[in-house]
């Protein structure tokens, strides 16, 4: 009996291991929304009112979450603590692009997160759009 009991609660284990991989693996591989046909998209122009409405509560002032600032094309260049997040020309390797269209496996890096105080909801496909072609432009 003692057997039977240890090898349902490995099987039990491994298919839930398993499971969290395939979902994690899901998660990394999900499509991103298609980049935005617009051309000369600029931060100014069609990027900070994204970043105004949906990012820099958090993603300001003196002390921005993860050290990552929005409130400027300069400082979103700068990256966070952990380094940059915008690779230009090459949005669907930019993390930014990954974290705001919530296809990291990590779901604490989807900004906006779920559930904020802000109650700001998610971006829509098009604004990730637009924020895929302006890397993908260059992002300037």
């Amino acid at each position: 009996m003692k057997i039977k009991t240890s090898i349902k609660f490995t099987t039990i284990a491994l298919a839930t291991t398993f499971g969290l991989a395939l979902a994690a693996a899901a998660a990394d591989t999900a499509p991103l929304p298609p980049a935005s046909t617009k051309t000369g998209v600029t931060y100014a122009t069609d990027i900070k009112p994204i970043f105004d409405q949906s990012c820099v509560k958090c993603h300001s002032g003196d002390k921005p979450k993860a050290k990552l600032k929005l409130d400027s094309l300069e400082n979103a260049l700068k990256g966070s603590k952990d380094g940059k997040v915008i690779t230009a020309g090459d949005s669907a390797n930019s993390l930014i692009v990954k974290c705001v269209a919530h296809t990291t496996a990590d779901h604490d890096s989807w900004m906006p997160p779920a559930h904020n105080k802000a109650n700001i909801g998610p971006l829509t496909p098009e604004q990730i759009g637009l924020i895929r072609a302006w890397i993908d432009q260059g992002a300037k």
